[in-house]
């Protein structure tokens, strides 16, 4: 566990990490791209592939993992994934549409210092309690630089993930009231009641519960004190990535940050061009 006070990680560390892994979870090829595989329709595509890492897991174990999806969403997709393509099969085609896309921003030469940097963070992480972050750091690095550098900051990004839903649950968030939240904030979709699979019935209790805790008003927009906590929760979260992670994986991702900030920013071009 960290010891230093006086180093914080810059926020656009954790938001660029984030950018760079999940475009390949919402880049259009990928609602297409594991019917190789023999994956049928998006959501199956995106419950195995995010989860191939964990193995053949149950539904059981992605609702408790990725926390904030309705249950039946997952129920339709998982375990059925596994019938028709193995986790290793998964893991492979996933690896493929990151690179492929991650290549038209960022070249191999400019992803292995990126790479060499990702993995002094990821061999500094503390990484109990944090399963999707571990089941990532569990894979074998492959030679390629682009595609170590994709799968260590999968790395990276579960485990803010991880660090993130901890504290949710500790604060008695659910999956519906912490999306809820999202939305009310501008975080997430507009759409994301239907994104997460939620009802009109769970997502009006998830409402309500946030109104009865003064985060909400009558007409569903955020107070002054929730906006307050959804702006702490992020800082938060920030802290306690922090808190266990080793001084020289700290100062590793402090010195990276402009470079992957560049990555970032390079890949988003694809999507935005100006």
């Amino acid at each position: 566990m960290s010891q230093t006070d006086a180093m914080k990680i810059p926020t656009p560390f954790w938001r660029s990490v984030e950018a760079l892994n999940n475009f390949v979870y919402l880049v259009p090829e990928a609602a297409t791209h594991y019917k190789a595989i023999g994956l049928k329709g998006s959501w199956m595509g995106y419950f195995a592939s995010r989860s191939a890492p964990l193995g053949a897991a149950s539904p059981e174990l992605v609702i408790a993992t990725f926390h904030g999806f309705a249950p039946h969403l997952v129920h339709r997709a998982i375990p059925d994934a596994w019938s028709f393509a193995t986790p290793e099969a998964v893991l492979a085609s996933r690896l493929e549409l990151a690179t492929g896309v991650l290549g038209k921003a960022v070249t191999a030469e400019q992803a292995a210092p990126l790479a060499d940097a990702l993995e002094k963070v990821v061999g500094g992480l503390d990484l109990a309690g944090k399963p999707l972050a571990a089941a990532h750091a569990s894979l074998s690095l492959p030679p390629d630089d682009l595609e170590r550098f994709w799968l260590l900051d999968a790395v990276v990004r579960e485990y803010r993930g991880d660090c993130h839903i901890a504290l949710l649950l500790a604060e008695g968030l659910n999956g519906v009231d912490a999306n809820v939240l999202n939305v009310a904030a501008g975080r997430t979709f507009p759409n994301q009641q239907s994104l997460r699979g939620w009802s009109d019935e769970e997502w009006a209790a998830g409402k309500e519960r946030l109104r009865e805790r003064g985060w909400l008003d009558g007409a569903g927009q955020l107070t002054e004190s929730g906006t307050a906590f959804r702006n702490e929760l992020e800082d938060r979260t920030d802290q306690v990535c922090e808190a266990w992670m080793t001084d020289e994986a700290i100062a590793a991702a402090v010195d990276v940050t402009e470079d992957i900030r560049a990555a970032a920013r390079a890949l988003r071009t694809l999507f935005s061009p100006a």
